[in-house]
């Protein structure tokens, strides 16, 4: 016997028909390119996103096309989540930071039928385009003043093809597990594999954001999503936004210290996400300009990290400087991303700062609607007692069932899919990550983990950022290295650091020496790319 229920599908034109019938006044402001802030609305966004439907239809892009953006957060952006995706087509958010040979790769294999792109790739989108045979149109994310003077094939201007449409569009009703958007990897091994997105599994996924014991997003929140747009989707905190009607602020590609604090003043942000390289880098800066900055003013409560593991100084300075939560997440682009969050249970209420403070540091708790275990090398369940490491899987129904035309390994007939990544689970659903399996040191048949050494490298006051990294060893195979950048002004030794880790690590963890750089290369996302650390210092030790 079936339910007497309604079967509506769930697809993501709902997000944006609801904030326009509700709240059609809550703000959408964006930081654009030349510091300038735009100002607009959800109905705004609802009407441009209408219009840009029929400019897809009027340049021949039919039902499942897919449609590339090259872009960063802003308003226009954002009228291509809906407008793309709500028409049937199929919205391919690149990171415009990898390496040329890899965006060609991904935009040929998704087939890409038009690149929407701001003015300021246009140089690299000349570069790309007489190597990309599947597009037809390349529209410029501007005004007509703005368009860019560069060798682009049927270059269009989107304002301008916007302004000739009408805004009478009735968003298409169709099956709900049809695709929505498409996400490559970052392709650090290989080439990127593509994750392509339903409608259901959006849908279901953004409604766990807005749940209390996720990321509580709501109607009263002013939010400042500093993950990229073409990362995961920024996190669906822009789906979010609109299905609460949320007041949501844009940071274009300006990630500054100075610009993201004047933007939380500003514009009372309650809650904001990055990775934290981003916060790190704010936490330096207002420590040189405290005399400066008026943190009074300020209304974040919660302050949302995840990409790479969060560490205690990070916690502790959020706290301090900003009297915010931090809320410790972790997921990946095949889970939509996100996997686990951490929220306090009721328990949690009478814990000491420090007790609290060891499960701050864990990834999260399991979130209802995604399965986590740990499993050892032979596929067995280990137990949830937070101490047995092992693989970390995940299965659900925003986990993906295979890549994009059958790239890389798809999930077992179980539809557990291996996340890559080592750690522990507890029995209340903690998860503690204690490295990506590739990123693990294994030393002498003995594994260290090197995000437990990072987070506490950071804590040096000297130190801007950490990355360990397996050096080569002709007795143990493999042996932690420590690179660390310092602080503007800030000097550390090799010696300064092991003291500093001293009696915090066991003495086998010990790093075998500590390198200084002047930077690390980061993803644009903020991850420091070990890959390229370990081609550069991989033989180190080596060097006598």
């Amino acid at each position: 016997m079936f339910g007497l229920m309604q079967q509506r599908p769930l697809l993501i034109s709902s997000f944006i028909d609801y904030a326009e019938r509700y709240r059609p006044e809550g703000e959408v402001i964006s930081r654009m390119a030349d510091g300038s802030i735009h100002r607009g609305t959800w109905g705004n966004v609802a009407e441009r996103s209408r219009r840009l439907a029929n400019v897809l239809h009027r340049l021949g892009i039919g039902a499942g096309d897919r449609v590339a953006s090259f872009a960063w957060n802003h308003h226009r952006h954002l009228e291509l989540f809906f407008g793309v995706s709500g028409s049937a087509r199929i919205l391919h958010t690149v990171n415009p930071r990898l390496f040329p040979d890899q965006l060609t790769y991904i935009v040929n294999h998704a087939e890409d039928q038009a690149v929407f792109f701001d003015p300021g790739f246009a140089d690299l989108i000349a570069s790309l385009a007489p190597h990309l045979p599947t597009v037809r149109h390349y529209i410029a994310l501007c005004h007509r003043s703005e368009m860019p003077d560069a060798a682009i094939p049927n270059l269009l201007c989107y304002e301008d093809l916007l302004a000739a449409e009408t805004d009478m569009f009735d968003w298409p009703v169709f099956d709900e597990n049809s695709a929505s958007s498409l996400c490559y990897t970052s392709g650090t091994t290989g080439n990127p594999k593509g994750v392509l997105y339903s409608h259901r599994s959006t849908v279901l996924h953004t409604m766990n954001l807005m749940m209390v014991d996720s990321m509580a997003i709501s109607a009263r929140d002013s939010l400042l999503p500093c993950a990229p747009m073409f990362h995961v989707n920024c996190w669906g905190i822009p789906y979010a936004a609109a299905a609460c009607g949320a007041k949501l602020v844009l940071p274009g590609p300006r990630l500054d210290p100075q610009s993201l604090y004047e933007l939380m003043r500003d514009e009372g942000i309650t809650f904001t996400g990055a990775v934290p390289t981003v916060w790190l880098t704010m936490f330096t800066w207002l420590e040189q300009n405290r005399d400066t900055v008026d943190l009074s003013r300020l209304r974040l409560t919660r302050l949302l990290s995840g990409g790479t593991a969060v560490p205690r100084v990070l916690i502790e300075k959020v706290r301090h400087y900003f009297n915010a939560e931090t809320i410790h997440a972790w997921g990946m682009t095949e889970l939509s991303p996100l996997g686990t969050i951490g929220t306090k249970l009721p328990r949690h209420d009478t814990l000491d700062p420090e007790a609290w403070m060891t499960l701050n540091l864990k990834q999260g708790r399991t979130i209802y609607g995604v399965e986590m275990r740990v499993i050892d090398a032979e596929g067995h369940e280990l137990p949830r007692d937070g101490a047995s490491v092992g693989l970390i899987q995940a299965r659900g129904p925003w986990v993906l069932s295979g890549y994009f035309k059958g790239d890389g390994d798809p999930p077992g007939p179980d539809g557990w899919f291996g996340t890559g990544d080592v750690g522990t689970m507890d029995v209340e659903g903690f998860i503690q990550i204690t490295d990506r399996a590739k990123d693990v040191v294994k030393s002498g048949g003995e594994w260290i983990s090197s995000i437990e050494i990072e987070n506490l490298a950071v804590g040096h006051p000297a130190i801007q950022e950490a990355a360990v990294i397996a050096a080569r060893h002709p007795r143990w195979q493999e042996r932690p290295l420590l690179l660390v950048q310092c602080k503007p002004g800030a000097s550390v030794t090799a010696e300064e650091m092991r003291a500093h880790l001293d009696g915090h690590i066991a003495k086998w963890w010990m790093p075998d020496d500590v390198v200084v750089v002047d930077a690390f290369p980061h993803t644009a996302t903020g991850k420091i790319m070990k890959t390229q650390l370990r081609e550069t210092y991989g033989g180190w030790l080596e060097r006598g």
